[in-house]
């Protein structure tokens, strides 16, 4: 008789793991844009704003642990 298949691991998606973040709170956080080139153009305060993390869109964030937590 067949043993029972045992239910896969499922993996986390790397792309995602090197882009975001969990917080100790369970919150996302995530790196802005427009950040890598042509930043001379961009103000001083501007820059100094891309530089700083956001948390993930409250519309992304189901997404988003998904494939953290595969």
């Amino acid at each position: 008789m067949r043993k029972p298949k045992a239910k896969l691991k499922l993996k986390t998606k790397r792309a995602a793991a090197k882009r975001f973040k969990l917080t100790a709170t369970g919150k996302i956080k995530r790196h802005k844009a427009f950040k890598r080139h042509i930043l001379t153009k961009k103000g001083p305060g501007r820059r100094r704003a891309l530089r700083k993390g956001v948390m993930v869109s409250h519309a992304d964030v189901e997404q988003v642990k998904r494939m953290l937590l595969a």
